[in-house]
């Protein structure tokens, strides 16, 4: 690698890492926190990547509280502790044992609540699998293999939390109503594109707009649970020929209009999650003592990322703040996009954000930010003029490596694909396996800057030098 691409790399990990500073959890929780109540219990429900440092805040913006404050923090890896504030650790992106006892722990703390109480609800992304306790008597086993199968198939984000709301039992509004009566206040930075609360770690404390057909309907389309169903205990809802009509009306897999006199049952893998119990809705009574605020949203780090390139001298071009769709997909499409840019004046760096899915097909460990920046390279086929990087702001692109450290993402360079070819690694075989980790890993290209304790999506940045 030349003088000139490590002086670019160099720009862009300083376009990446000034981002993420940009959306420091503390930072912003601090800003935001109103004053204590005058009495009574302040019970911290912290959980997400960002779960330590946005409690720490707290702690230290409600220091003279003389006892009254207390909660618990959920984290990915090994959290680090508090004075007062409990932190355990749970899995992220796939849930364990440990992710179903947090929750379990959340949802005791909440009930133990009364009108006289104060809850404060610290949100950040990945507390969707941090906190994973499966509703009526679904297994966590069962519950762990359809979260993967969905996170496997392609799903975007917002399908995915459409299910995980109704086979848990604090999602989807569930953790307000176990909250209620008790007035609680909800901070939460986002990491979904759109900043919709009601997908933000599948919205535990706002009401949930999606409903079990939309689950069903989820389901269906990724072909999940297909084969083998599980067995549920489930409260009774009167005969089986109501219960059927119900099913039927309600999933309406065959286009059959709601109100017509007779129904065609079909027996689908999927048609069990119809027979759950339904998430609170808008209008329930137990959000009335509840209030939300969104407090930090991917946005702002791709302002500041805008910010920093102009600053280098680069011209920003914003690609999009919100793009959600295949990796390599998108990787391929930027890579003719800056091809089709090279003959423009000046050097320009096109910046873009949102989350997005890889659909395992391969024996690789897949991680979207990587899989993107290998379909980029293979699609900018080594052209001198472009740098790039694509980065997941919490610093985990997808499942960790096989020693279980987490890697961010990755950064492409115009001797990429030579780099790799004289190291036998064949780009193309390996955006096909779903290996990118593999590639970039071997090339020492990947980006390994730990747990960056938030968590506001992606950050893609390529770098155009002028003609």
């Amino acid at each position: 690698m030349n003088g000139h691409s490590k002086a670019r790399g160099a720009q862009l990990i300083e376009i990446a890492t000034r981002a993420i500073a940009a959306a420091d959890p503390g930072l912003a929780v601090r800003k935001a926190l109103p004053e204590p109540p005058a009495a009574g219990r302040v019970v911290v429900f912290a959980f997400g990547k960002a779960a330590v440092p946005m409690a720490a805040a707290v702690e230290d913006a409600w220091s003279d509280l003389n006892g009254r404050l207390s909660g618990l923090a959920v984290a990915p890896g090994e959290p680090a502790s508090l004075n007062v504030i409990e932190t355990i650790a749970a899995a992220h992106p796939e849930p364990d044992e440990r992710s179903e006892a947090a929750a379990r722990r959340m949802l005791d703390l909440a009930n133990g609540l009364s009108q006289d109480d104060f809850a404060l609800v610290l949100v950040s992304g990945g507390g969707s699998a941090l906190l994973c306790a499966p509703i009526a008597d679904l297994g966590l086993p069962q519950k762990k293999r359809i979260t993967a199968d969905l996170l496997a198939s392609g799903a975007t984000i917002h399908e995915i939390n459409t299910v995980r709301k109704h086979i848990s039992a604090l999602k989807g509004g569930r953790l307000a109503a176990a909250i209620h009566p008790a007035q609680s206040l909800t901070l939460a930075i986002s990491d979904v594109p759109g900043d919709d609360p009601a997908v933000i770690a599948s919205g535990p404390t706002v009401p949930d707009p999606t409903t079990l057909h939309d689950a069903v309907m989820v389901l269906e389309k990724y072909r999940i649970e297909r084969a083998h169903p599980p067995a549920l205990t489930l409260p009774d809802r009167g005969s089986e020929s109501v219960a059927r009509a119900a099913r039927a009306e309600r999933v309406n897999l065959r286009g059959l209009e709601k109100g017509q006199e007779t129904f065609r049952y079909v027996d689908t893998g999927a048609l069990w999650i119809s027979e759950l119990p339904e998430t609170p809705k808008p209008g329930d009574p137990v959000f009335e003592t509840a209030q939300y605020q969104l407090i930090g949203a991917p946005r702002l780090a791709l302002d500041v990322a805008i910010d920093t390139a102009k600053a280098q001298g680069f011209e920003p071009v914003v690609l999009g703040y919100e793009i959600e769709g295949e990796a390599r997909e998108l990787g391929a499409a930027h890579a003719q996009e800056a091809l089709s840019r090279l003959q423009t004046d000046g050097p320009l760096a096109l910046i873009s954000g949102g989350e997005l899915t890889v659909t395992l097909s391969g024996q690789g460990r897949g991680g979207p930010n990587r899989e993107y920046a290998l379909a980029l390279a293979l699609g900018l086929a080594g052209s001198a003029r472009v740098h790039a990087l694509a980065v997941d702001t919490d610093g985990a692109d997808g499942a960790p490596t096989e020693d279980g450290s987490p890697v961010a993402g990755a950064t492409v360079f115009p001797d990429t694909l030579d780099r790799a070819g004289a190291l036998g690694l064949d780009a193309a075989a390996s955006l096909a396996d779903n290996d990118a980790g593999g590639f970039f890993s071997a090339l020492g290209d990947d980006l390994r800057p730990g747990l960056t304790g938030t968590n506001v999506n992606d950050l893609r940045v390529i770098l155009i030098d002028p003609s």
